[in-house]
């Protein structure tokens, strides 16, 4: 047993001795895992047992543990899972009197209980009617009572869910498909569900349930680990939240950590998406394998007589040659007879790439012989290997479940050892759907469909592979990541001149967007920089396809037709640069015609004046023409406390602002003394419909007057603003930007994004006597990044000193 002593739980089978017991034994330290689950089973079992001799029950009747309860796994607010069985003999009321003297004692002690009163052939009936009662009883165990009764049950319940499993496991795998959509993959998810998403505990049931109608089995290596992981985890999860949970919150990672002897939240996170990748693997091959052998078990009686049984013969099995060594054979690509794994160092990815390339599974069979028998490959690789590794990753969405197959034998690892740091490791950014490893993967994927674009493809797609890769290192990933990429591109066999092309694409692989998002491109010192970074414009073309993929990759909120047309504009500026053209001079560019209108409208009347305009569509994204953006224009008076007046009110109307462009405008002086200022701001409802002009008008007027108190009104929706409980954002961060303009000093916030930021910095920088030429705004999920381009009021850059107070003092506003 365990070193609790279970002569002291039999003393007692009422509530406050289990009570006590349970409560030691979760308590104590020693004692984690497997033991404890079964311990905390056993001690159930007794009290149980205590519970149905002491009611003093009839013959024929048994007390029977089912689900996970029924396999001996209790976790610490785990549901007992109960049915009490009978032969039908006793009578209702004497059935009804026993069920109440046990479910009341364990609802008294407020444990989580699921129960049921049926005889054998009622058992039979619900569960040929339930699906989840059916797999409940197929791991039903006799706590008390009749054992003959039970063992006649699960052989009878045994029997018909092989003879229905034809028709039962497919709607099994429509059961699991539909709860995986609605869940999500375990292995990617950053808050999962360690039973219901998929690739957790219930995949793992269900593949037990599989086993058990003896049409397929899963792989097992590895699984009986994973799944004990997953359980260990959910133990700990218990422990720490006092709760009955599967879901593992951000703000509960690191005391389950603790809980499991783990180093972090990050260690923790990783260990359940390996045992989640290992359980959703064999999930893939056992349904494959399941779907295989119903389809030809319902062609078979066809054949039969279409072949009219002709001397009892099997007709003879189709095998199809996809290449060297690889042939397709009843839907999967396996290895040919007579290839040579041994021999053959380059047929993993001569046989992945077929795969790919043939929209087919790479059988498990051929997979663990490669694992086994392929000698590895010389460095630098041969030309041959190099072009079946780009093939694989040329090969779009199909690439995912071959990469996924070669990865969970450890050929991915063998192949490019700097994988394993990437392995399974978590992205704690919102904004990233995947996993480090899957998202390079789905980069990858994306860029195939950009190959038409750049004049080097390969190099295009093994830039996506390797361009998160430094993320395994500490450090700036772009930076740590350089270096691999050139290690890795070296070992595959690319030439000097290539490897530096990879090398420079990695390092720079998030330059575009984050330039054409956060900086003043009509800026000619924007623009250079840019250039004298990428170098060439055979490397600027693979940056620009490299971004988009890696942005599409990354998740919905990474990339939109806005920041499309940014990156554009930049790509198309930088490659005037790269190609000679002459650079504009530093110039503040002319007022177009309607902000001229607009100014003299404000000068006029004296009073703010707005025009918004939707922008031209772009190019479709995924079929559907997409606009940029709203452009607000506003022309006011020159006043003091315009920039948080007018980004107040617009987020007081719930809109997100893309970027800004202030300007001063003198007019003839025959229309009147002053300056007028221009605002040419880019917005976007955050949901919804766009307000009227005429309302942003007017609470604009109120706002400037005094008479709307714009900062009361957001500190009453920042009041209000949903956040995640338990989680802390980092303090905002303010740096002077080494941007090298000659137009203005360049300002760099980063901070939690919330209603009304733009607002609290314009206010904060009222006081600073310093004017804002343009501000740019980046989101990318909860973190904001705001560029802002400021002068002294003559429109002189700040010197060096006096531009770090002003960051110093705008933190400080900040926090």
């Amino acid at each position: 047993m365990t070193s609790l002593d279970t002569s002291t739980q039999a003393e007692d089978s009422g509530p406050s001795g289990y009570a006590a017991a349970r409560l030691r034994l979760l308590t104590e330290k020693a004692q984690s895992g497997p033991p404890r689950r079964a311990a905390l089973a056993r001690l159930t079992d007794d009290w149980l047992t205590g519970l149905f001799t002491a009611a003093q029950p009839p013959r024929g009747v048994a007390l029977v543990a089912v689900g996970g309860y029924g396999r001996g796994e209790l976790s610490p607010r785990s549901d007992l899972d109960l049915l009490l069985l009978h032969d039908g003999t006793a009578d209702a009321g004497t059935i009804a009197t026993l069920a109440d003297r046990i479910w009341y004692p364990v609802w008294d002690l407020g444990l989580a209980l699921d129960h049921s009163v049926r005889t054998t052939a009622e058992a039979r009936k619900t569960a040929g009617d339930d699906l989840k009662v059916q797999l409940g009883l197929l791991d039903a165990r006799t706590v008390a009572g009749d054992h003959g009764l039970v063992a006649g049950l699960r052989t009878a319940v045994l029997a018909d869910w092989r003879n229905q499993a034809p028709k039962r496991l497919p709607e099994l795998d429509a059961l699991c498909r539909e709860r995986a959509e609605r869940m999500g993959e375990l292995q990617f998810l950053l808050e999962p569900d360690l039973k219901e998403a998929r690739g957790g505990l219930r995949d793992a049931q269900v593949l037990r349930a599989v086993a058990a109608s003896w049409l397929a089995d899963a792989p097992r290596e590895g699984l009986d680990g994973a799944r004990r992981r997953l359980l260990d985890a959910r133990d700990a999860l218990h422990l720490a939240t006092g709760r009955a949970t599967d879901r593992l919150a951000l703000q509960e990672q690191d005391a389950v950590a603790d809980e499991l002897g783990l180093l972090d939240a990050d260690t923790l996170l990783r260990e359940v998406y390996e045992s989640a990748r290992i359980i959703s693997y064999a999930t893939d091959v056992t349904w494959r394998e399941v779907n295989r052998v119903l389809k030809a078990r319902s062609a078979r009686p066809r054949l039969r007589t279409i072949l009219g049984g002709r001397n009892g013969t099997k007709p003879p099995i189709e095998r199809t040659p996809l290449a060297e060594g690889v042939v397709e054979m009843d839907g999967e690509v396996v290895l040919a007879l007579s290839a040579k794994p041994e021999r053959d160092s380059v047929l993993p990815l001569r046989a992945a790439a077929a795969a790919a390339q043939s929209g087919l599974p790479l059988s498990l069979h051929a997979v663990r012989r490669l694992a086994a028998a392929a000698k590895p490959l010389p460095v630098p690789w041969p030309a041959e290997a190099r072009e079946e590794l780009v093939t694989l990753l040329g090969a779009g969405e199909p690439t995912v479940p071959v990469w996924e197959a070669l990865e969970a034998e450890g050929l991915i690892t063998r192949l490019l050892p700097d994988w394993e740091r990437v392995r399974c490791r978590p992205q704690r950014n919102p904004v990233h759907t995947w996993t480090v490893d899957r998202h390079l993967v789905e980069t990858a994927v994306r860029a195939s469909s950009l190959t038409r674009r750049v004049g080097r493809p390969d190099l295009l797609l093994v830039a996506a592979l390797l361009h998160d890769i430094g993320k395994g290192w500490p450090g700036d990933h772009s930076v740590a990541g350089e270096t691999i990429a050139r290690d890795v591109a070296t070992r595959i066999g690319f030439d000097r001149a290539d490897v530096a092309v990879i090398a420079t694409v990695v390092r720079h692989h998030l330059l575009l967007v984050e330039t054409a998002t956060r900086r003043d491109l009509d800026d000619p010192a924007t623009v250079r920089s840019v250039a004298t970074a990428v170098g060439t414009q055979g490397a600027l073309e693979l940056l620009h396809a490299l971004t988009e993929a890696d942005a599409l990759a990354t998740g919905p909120a990474a990339w939109s037709s806005w920041r499309a047309s940014l990156v554009a504009d930049l790509v198309k500026r930088v490659g005037a640069v790269l190609a000679g053209e002459p650079e504009p001079e530093p110039e503040p560019a002319a007022p177009s015609a309607e902000q001229e209108r607009l100014a003299i409208e404000a000068l006029r009347t004296g009073e703010p004046v707005l025009a918004l305009h939707t922008q031209p569509e772009t190019e479709p994204q995924d079929g559907e023409p997409e606009p940029v953006g709203v452009e607000l224009l506003i022309a006011l008076p020159d006043q003091p406390g315009v920039l948080p007046a007018v980004a107040g009110v617009l987020a007081l109307h719930r809109l997100t602002v893309r970027a800004a462009d202030l300007r001063a405008i003198e007019l003839p002086t025959e229309l009147g003394p002053g300056a007028v200022l221009v605002l040419n701001w880019r917005v976007a409802a955050e949901y919804g419909s766009l307000p009227q002009a005429a309302r942003l008008r007017a609470d604009l007027v109120r706002t400037l007057d005094g008479s709307l108190d714009i900062r009361a009104r957001l500190a009453e929706r920042e009041a209000a603003y949903p956040r995640r409980r338990g989680v802390t954002a980092p303090p905002p961060r303010v740096t002077v930007a080494a941007a090298d303009s000659r137009l203005a000093t360049v300002i760099e916030v980063r901070a939690q994004d919330a209603p009304g930021l733009l607002h609290r910095i314009g206010r904060a920088l009222e006081g600073a006597d310093v004017r804002v030429r343009s501000a740019h705004v980046s989101t990318l999920g909860a973190n904001a990044v705001d560029t802002l381009y400021v002068t002294r009021p003559d429109g002189s850059l700040l010197p060096d000193e006096e531009a770090s107070d002003l960051a110093q003092a705008l933190e400080g506003a900040l926090r």
